[in-house]
């Protein structure tokens, strides 16, 4: 079974079958579909399946026209029929892996998707998880599934980890730019899924377990985390002290080596940094472990929505006007740049806290047309020169490319800078406080 399926790897005969169809596995299945297979999305949103289908697509990673082109030729479809899995000769499991309120893992989807999977499975089939999760859910979950359905893993069915490493919104590196790292839970599923990959991207790296697989992913996103509540407790401390924090970073980074620059923000966001030390945290407290760099990165960062309300609280004091009443107009809502999504993103915290304590708030992000800040369904506002003359605040909060910072800094009265976009633009009175 092995050699017949490297054999349809390898002259792209191969069904694959990747479900999930969001910001990772819609270009993970498109970029099968280019290398020849015939890809099939799998997702359960009706409304999602009805658009990718259109030629619509729901990431800005992919373009329509990129959609539309694999739609024509054949290579690509959607579908939320979960029998398609029994006509695959690959399924490739990529769903969100978020946290409950506990920050405990909540592998909810996983399970289901895997239920799915094993529900369909039939002999000489490659099953791979890309789902962030805690190290020993392909052993401990996915295995005893298939096995349970009478398949033996390494013989009959192939098992392994390839932990996803879409980064949105970059457009240096895409899917098939990026290296793969590749856990089989035998030799046998560990080459199967290398062959799969080397058909899609430039770089193969193989480990020796899924765990190990596992843990790679956790242990880039917690280097991220951690790093990350560094560079934002050392702006606090620069502030402390009256120096810039971003001048001293830049600083450090022109060493060519033994540094790697990090800047601070206004808290973490978003799919991955925020949420997967956890998954590791939580699988090492099991082990009688305690994680502490996790917890106190954790801390440093969940502290940063209230230090940029303190700062503009001291930027308006300093103006002899109160929060309670100030008009504040927020640049960006999203968790990162040039992106749409608010998962997580600090944005949401800090302006629920303004308005509670009595700002009037708007909002400008092209990427977010609507969100709920607090219990309020808020749009977003068009920027322009007049909103900003008009602002006793303009908070920056994403630095997004669309908007225009030399206009921000001519223009409004005070300027709240939480993510250095402004950096090299100064004002003439002292107007820009930046973190």
């Amino acid at each position: 079974m092995e050699r017949q399926l490297a054999e349809k790897i390898e002259t792209r005969t191969a069904r694959v079958a990747v479900i999930g169809q969001g910001y990772v596995g819609l270009p993970l299945a498109l970029e099968f579909a280019r290398a020849g297979f015939t890809a099939v999305g799998i997702d359960n949103d009706p409304d999602r399946i009805a658009g990718l289908n259109l030629g619509q697509s729901p990431t800005p990673d992919v373009a329509d026209a990129e959609l539309s082109e694999l739609l024509t030729s054949g290579h690509y479809r959607a579908t939320g029929d979960f029998a398609v899995l029994a006509d695959s000769d690959v399924v490739i499991i990529c769903v969100p892996t978020p946290l409950r309120k506990s920050k405990d893992p909540d592998i909810s989807y996983v399970v289901a998707a895997a239920e799915q999977a094993s529900a369909h499975f039939h002999p000489g089939q490659l099953v791979v998880l890309e789902s962030t999760t805690y190290p020993g859910t392909t052993d401990e979950l996915l295995i005893p599934m298939f096995s349970a359905r009478g398949g033996r893993v390494g013989d009959s069915v192939f098992v392994a980890f390839s932990p996803e490493r879409i980064d949105p919104a970059n457009k240096q590196f895409k899917v098939r730019d990026i290296p793969k790292v590749v856990g089989g839970a035998t030799a046998a599923c560990t080459r199967l899924a290398s062959a799969l990959y080397r058909t899609i991207v430039p770089k193969v790296y193989e480990v020796s377990s899924p765990t190990v697989a596992e843990l790679a992913k956790l242990y880039e996103n917690t280097f991220r985390n951690i790093n990350i509540a560094l560079a934002n407790e050392f702006a606090l401390m620069c502030r402390r002290l009256g120096v810039s924090s971003r001048e001293v970073i830049d600083a450090a980074a022109t060493k060519p080596f033994g540094f790697m620059p990090f800047y601070p923000g206004p808290g973490i966001g978003g799919h991955c940094i925020a949420v997967d030390p956890f998954y590791l945290s939580w699988k090492l407290r099991l082990n009688g472990y305690e994680p502490r760099f996790i917890h106190i990165a954790d801390e440093i960062n969940q502290q940063m929505p209230e230090h940029v309300v303190a700062l503009v609280t001291e930027a308006l004091n300093a103006r002899r006007q109160s929060v309670n009443g100030a008009s504040i107009l927020a640049l960006g809502v999203a968790y990162k740049a040039n992106v749409g999504d608010t998962r997580e993103s600090p944005a949401l915290e800090i302006l629920a806290t303004l308005r509670a304590k009595g700002a009037e708030v708007t909002y400008c992000d092209p990427w977010v047309p609507t969100t709920t800040v607090g219990n309020v369904e808020m749009k977003s506002v068009e920027m322009s020169a007049e909103r900003l003359a008009e602002a006793d605040c303009v908070l920056i909060l994403a630095d997004h490319a669309a908007f225009d910072y030399d206009q921000v800094v001519a223009t409004a009265r005070l300027v709240v800078d939480a993510r250095n976009a402004t950096w090299g633009r100064e004002a003439p009175d002292g107007r820009v406080v930046r973190l």
